[in-house]
């Protein structure tokens, strides 16, 4: 027993070198998506790329990891899990670098897809490696740590993206993957036991399901990121594609459920807290990156803050959770886990709640209590939710569980920018046109206010009357365009707020969990 001990504590520890090295993995992957939008401007005018074409170095990242989630859990069995995370692992470190060394948008987006195939790996790979590795009372540490990279990674990745952006340039925000990185290499290569490849199963793989997966995800994910540009259904390049995408994922879906071998066990989601759980993470997905997307571009529209300063209002979305997430496990011990789950959500929709009345006095200042709700309410969302909808998962469904969860919060994500973007468009021009039927030359307050404006513009340097009546016209003008600007933004956060509430529902519906998911003091 002597002999068994020190060995059982060194497993225990190699296990917990492996979790954190995978979560770390996981974080760096999920920030490369955001600290890059942060620093997109910059991209852009580097590489000659224009304001359409280079929403693709993001879109090409995003494209290539959703479609790699589903298939990590398989090519981690045929290649074994130690050899397909350290190779991805390098391959993402080794790209970051290359990224900053493009020269062309053509060679950006290349460098991005690939970063993004081989980074998209890490984050369903260390979600399996805590449900598989770690015992069940341990789980809820393991998904606290993971909870870093799915809800601290994206609030934080415009704040550290601004900053590097703007004191040292674009090309260290994939430089600063290479010390993490580095460290999550090194720890994986420790902790990870050698196991025998069974290149064999590359015959027996599901490729009908592989390759109709693909196409329908990749044609998915390219019509939610272009589709408000291009008009959505008026454009008949996007109708193709989503007919395309429609017609992929239900073949897919057809192969799954008749197939011997599948490669994702898609009969998972009938099972209550699992399916109700992939609901809540699809919109936690759309409130998490719809909110990460909507909040600087209203600081960069309307306010006019530069890439740093909207990384500095986002910290507190973000540092907060530093502090809260690790205490999450301790409330898991003593609470109803769905309890912790709806007090978050609750919060979370809240925070979106308090910015339905904005002005254009509405900044830095103004937005710090909602950032701070909305960092209480993530924190205490991610990990109970995670465990409640994987704690009867098998061994053998792990990684099609892993894959669900993570790829459907990803695609909550894509759903939820690409709605808001047109929804704010909408709501624009639904205000600005309400707006303007009230701002009119019939109006005695309008004509106050031209001729306030006409009298200070003659006052500083227009000597010509018409010509300051035109500017003051011009002026009120851009003020009605703001005030709708304003309003949209508004009716964004309270679209936001509403996701929330349905997906604190689906947490309603689960089932209370087992007790040896919380009993961690009887270990």
């Amino acid at each position: 027993m002597s002999t068994s001990a020190p060995a059982d504590k060194a497993s225990a520890t190699r296990t917990w070198i492996a979790v954190v090295g995978a979560t770390l993995g996981a974080f760096m992957a999920v920030l490369n998506i955001q600290i890059v939008n942060a620093s997109l401007a910059d991209i852009q005018g580097a590489i000659g790329a224009g304001i359409d074409d280079g929403g693709w170095i993001s879109t090409s990242y995003l494209v290539a990891e959703i479609i790699v989630i589903p298939l990590s859990a398989w090519l981690a069995q045929v290649f074994s899990v130690r050899v397909y995370l350290l190779c991805n692992a390098v391959l993402f470190l080794l790209f970051s670098v290359a990224c900053a060394a493009a020269q062309d948008l053509q060679q950006m987006i290349l460098l991005r897809a690939v970063q993004g195939f081989s980074g998209g790996v890490l984050i369903p790979m260390a979600f399996t490696i805590i449900i598989t590795y770690l015992p069940k009372p341990k789980q809820p540490v393991g998904l606290a740590l993971f909870a870093l990279s799915a809800t601290f990674a994206p609030a934080i990745g415009p704040t550290i993206g601004g900053y590097l952006t703007e004191n040292w340039g674009w090309q260290y925000i994939f430089y600063v993957n290479l010390v993490p990185g580095a460290l999550m290499v090194g720890m994986l290569w420790a902790s990870l036991e050698k196991t025998p490849m069974r290149l064999a199963m590359l015959r027996q793989g599901d490729w009908p399901g592989i390759i109709t997966m693909a196409i329908g995800l990749g044609a998915l994910q390219t019509v939610l990121e272009e589709g408000n540009k291009d008009d959505w259904f008026g454009s008949p390049y996007i109708v193709r594609l989503s007919a395309v995408a429609a017609t992929a994922l239900l073949l897919f879906l057809w192969i799954e459920l008749t197939t011997k071998k599948p490669l994702l066990n898609l009969r998972l989601l009938l099972r209550r807290n699992f399916g109700l759980g992939i609901v809540a993470s699809f919109l936690l997905g759309i409130a998490l990156y719809g909110s990460v997307f909507i909040l600087p571009v209203y600081l960069s529209r309307i306010q006019g803050y530069n890439a740093e300063q909207i990384g500095m209002v986002l910290a507190w979305t973000g540092l907060p959770q530093l502090l809260l997430i690790p205490l999450v496990p301790r409330l898991m011990k003593h609470l109803d886990a769905r309890l912790v789950i709806v007090v978050g959500f609750a919060l979370f929709a809240a925070s979106n709640f308090m910015n339905v009345d904005m002005t254009g006095n509405t900044a830095a200042d103004q937005l710090l209590l909602p950032n701070i709700v909305r960092a209480v309410g993530q924190a205490l969302v991610f990990a109970p939710l995670s465990a409640i909808a994987t704690a009867g998962i098998e061994a053998a469904n792990a990684g099609s569980a892993s894959a669900l969860f993570n790829m459907m919060r990803n695609l909550g994500g894509a759903v939820g920018i690409a709605t808001l973007q047109t929804f704010l468009t909408k709501r624009e021009q639904f205000h600005s046109n309400v707006l303007v039927q009230s701002v009119t030359l019939f109006e005695e307050a309008t004509r106050t206010r031209i001729a306030e404006l006409t009298d200070y513009f003659l006052r500083h340097g227009v000597s010509d009357q018409a010509t300051a009546w035109h500017r003051a016209v011009i002026a009120v003008g851009q003020i009605v365009r703001r005030q709708a600007n304003i309003m949209a933004f508004s009716d964004t956060f309270f679209l936001l707020g509403v996701s929330l509430l349905v997906a604190l529902t689906a947490v309603l519906l689960l089932r209370r969990p087992d007790r040896q998911m919380e009993a961690s003091g009887a270990h």
